[in-house]
């Protein structure tokens, strides 16, 4: 019998630590879907992970006879599995310029991250990697200062894929200047206190440290 066929119900294998597993734990909570959530080691990962996933990668979820290994494409199928509350914006445009930020959030934030991740790795200090993100992170501030949420009046999948980037600041050692970053800051606010945020977050991620 296949892995695929012994598992009735949803489940995510997740890593507890990393902010891709975490987006996608996010949209799982605002949804409330019922999920078998399970915490894995990136260094162990599962067999039945790499039975499933010809990658042998984190995060993997399963539904029944689906794999999907790519978050933002697990994003948007838990988006359509579970409609209500939409995480996509209804109209094309808005949901083309939705799709753009989180392709833009992949090629400037998330390779910056990497570099600061695996650098804190081999105990080093990732400098120019932090002074990156954390200008970037400056200068997109005021955008916060227009609307509650990411460029949208309305709580979407990009606000899903940023947040668990906001939450890991001080754990990357990146400390942001109130004066410069006050709509960034309330943002931060209104995101953690989110009830499905607090319920996505694993218990190495509520020991990260913060500000």
């Amino acid at each position: 019998m296949s892995v695929v066929t012994k598992r009735s119900t949803m489940t995510f294998f997740s890593d507890p630590t990393d902010y891709l597993s975490h987006r996608v734990r996010i949209v799982l909570a605002e949804k409330g879907v019922t999920v078998d959530i399970i915490d894995c080691d990136p260094d162990a990962i599962p067999e039945e992970v790499s039975e499933i996933n010809p990658y042998n990668s984190l995060p993997t979820l399963l539904d029944r006879d689906l794999v999907l290994y790519e978050p933002n494409i697990m994003m948007e199928y838990l988006d359509e599995r579970f409609p209500h509350p939409p995480l996509l914006p209804v109209y094309p445009v808005a949901r083309g310029n939705a799709r753009m930020f989180l392709h833009r959030i992949e090629k400037e934030w998330s390779p910056l991250i990497r570099v600061i991740e695996q650098t804190k790795r081999n105990n080093k200090r990732p400098t120019a990697a932090i002074k990156e993100l954390r200008d970037q992170l400056i200068t997109i501030s005021p955008i916060f200062d227009e609307m509650p949420y990411f460029m949208s009046e309305e709580f979407s999948i990009v606000d899903c894929t940023v947040a668990p980037i906001l939450w890991r600041l001080p754990h990357m050692g990146i400390e942001l200047p109130p004066k410069q970053t006050r709509g960034l800051q309330d943002y931060q606010y209104r995101m953690f206190n989110r009830d499905a945020f607090q319920a996505s977050l694993s218990e190495a991620e509520r020991e990260m440290p913060r500000v």
